[in-house]
């Protein structure tokens, strides 16, 4: 509230403005929207009626969520209960948190809704308009690119991506005028340190390997590296070069297939869990990232060796993880051992592309 009156009271230099959280760091798109929440709450003194409101943007998100794996027909039903009932700590970060993070996330689960519907431009509207917001929906963007690239070939994708810029180059405006660099390197900071003290998933390092640039570049590299594998490996399937999505779709070798909704949300989704398994550091309000993605991970594809029991566990210590405060090195390493288990399983499964569509077709 703090940082958004100093642009009420025309303040549009990003370097200038402050909180008493520290200086402002999120893109435009946060300001306008926590903007509207300052008038909504009588300046922010209305704390009740905030909590109010990220309440029914809490229901909104599930329900955008249930109309994503509805089409996706994976998860069976009683999972459901544990992605509404069992979370403590999403719960806090909605209502009484009240990040910006769930809104940036509503937004995201919007734009995949409008994906599945063959909405793609208005999809990257609003996929740009969270990204806005808060930019780890950045996470997304590879496999985003991919599906892009998949359906409508380079020049075809080129309009959409033209969406995102603009949108960001029209909410940016008013601060971009008044100080570019200012505004780009503190909403967009990619370089930006974390404090130990509030690290989840690498708290059995040492604090001073955690702040380490040669680590945060070997993260970067494995993280570079896994999205090139399951590009290369599991997302492109048709025996062509994965440089033939540059090409018309109608002039490839394989003829296109449209993208079924599992495709869409398989790459979208595991696009974001390579980057959280990678993440220089994880807080606790960055749980929503992925939480209402974790069902889909677990039970999209089919593994015998992964039993409900066993995916259930997996979501429990997960939960685990992130509810102990402060963070140990138990809770830590229990996190990466239930990312691995998700990873390998994806890495293991059937392959959501061509070759999957092909084998269903010859079985109708």
């Amino acid at each position: 509230m703090t940082q958004v009156e100093g642009v009420i009271n025309g303040t549009y230099d990003y370097t200038q403005l402050q909180g008493d959280t520290g200086p402002l760091v999120y893109p435009a798109g946060f300001v306008y929207i926590f903007m509207g929440l300052y008038y909504a709450t009588g300046q922010g003194t209305n704390i009740r009626m905030a909590q109010h409101i990220f309440a029914v943007l809490y229901l909104a998100t599930l329900l955008l969520v249930f109309l994503i794996y509805h089409q996706t027909c994976k998860v069976p039903p009683f999972v459901f209960f544990f992605m509404c009932c069992a979370s403590y700590r999403v719960h806090s970060i909605f209502v009484l948190r009240l990040f910006n993070d769930p809104v940036a996330m509503a937004l995201l689960f919007l734009s995949i809704n409008l994906f599945l519907a063959q909405r793609w431009g208005w999809g990257c509207l609003f996929f740009s308009l969270a990204v806005s917001v808060k930019m780890n929906v950045l996470l997304f963007a590879p496999g985003l690119l991919f599906l892009l690239l998949t359906q409508f070939g380079f020049h075809g994708a080129l309009p959409k991506l033209g969406i995102c810029a603009v949108l960001q180059l029209v909410l940016g405006l008013p601060f971009l005028l008044e100080n570019p660099v200012g505004y780009l390197s503190r909403s967009f900071d990619l370089g930006r340190q974390f404090l130990f003290r509030w690290t989840v998933n690498w708290r059995f390092l040492p604090e001073a390997l955690f702040l380490h640039r040669a680590f945060h570049l070997a993260l970067l590299a494995a993280h570079l590296s896994l999205l090139a594998l399951f590009a290369l490996c599991r997302w492109h399937r048709t025996g062509e070069s994965i440089l033939s999505l540059l090409k018309d779709p109608s002039k490839r070798k394989v003829p296109p297939q449209p993208l079924t909704p599992n495709q869409i949300v398989s790459t979208l989704f595991t696009s974001n869990f390579i980057g959280i398994c990678f993440s220089r550091s994880l807080h606790y309000q960055f749980y929503v990232w992925y939480f209402h993605t974790l069902p889909y991970l677990l039970w999209a594809t089919p593994a015998g060796w992964l039993t409900h029991l066993l995916r259930l566990l997996v979501l429990g210590l997960i939960e685990l993880s992130w509810n102990t405060y402060p963070s140990t090195s138990c809770s830590s390493a229990a996190l990466h051992v239930c990312h691995a288990v998700i990873l390998l399983q994806l890495w293991l499964g059937p392959q959501p592309f061509p070759k999957s569509v092909r084998h269903r077709r010859k079985a109708h």
